[in-house]
């Protein structure tokens, strides 16, 4: 699948994989900033992308960046809809406890582009039994 790029800063790098068979696009920072413990920071990445319709851009932190750093997605995971157009920017969270530097040009996330069924919800009075029912939290007994 074949996406288009906007580079909105001549700085910016496209998403790159680390490797062959990687699921994700590493996402670049377009700055340098020093993030405390507890803290977000927003950082650019200085591109726009027109992602089909039908499917969605999924952001998520680093493996290596979110262990060995404690610097992660600050939403958990981002989501880029198809119809977005604007710049991709990226929240990191801070959840180590000592301030962490990232550099300009630094990977900062990747983003893996999946897609998705478009679903319509629809009020009724009824719906079918299951075994599971209606327990709620823990449920399942697990």
């Amino acid at each position: 699948m074949d996406i288009n790029i906007k580079k909105l800063n001549k700085e910016a790098r496209i998403p790159t994989r680390g490797s062959a068979e990687a699921a994700g696009n590493d996402l670049y920072s377009l700055e340098s900033a020093i993030i405390r413990p507890g803290e977000v920071h927003i950082f650019g990445t200085g591109f726009a992308a027109e992602i089909p319709p039908g499917y969605f851009g999924a952001i998520f932190s680093r493996s290596g960046m979110s262990t060995k750093r404690g610097l992660t997605v600050s939403t958990g995971v981002s989501v880029i809809d198809s119809d977005y157009r604007g710049e991709i920017f990226v929240g990191l969270r801070n959840e180590s406890a000592e301030d962490q530097v990232v550099h300009e040009g630094d990977r900062i996330a990747q983003m893996v582009i999946l897609a998705y069924e478009r679903v319509f919800f629809r009020v009724t009075e009824t719906l079918h039994e299951s075994e599971r029912k209606s327990g709620g939290f823990g449920s399942t007994g697990r």
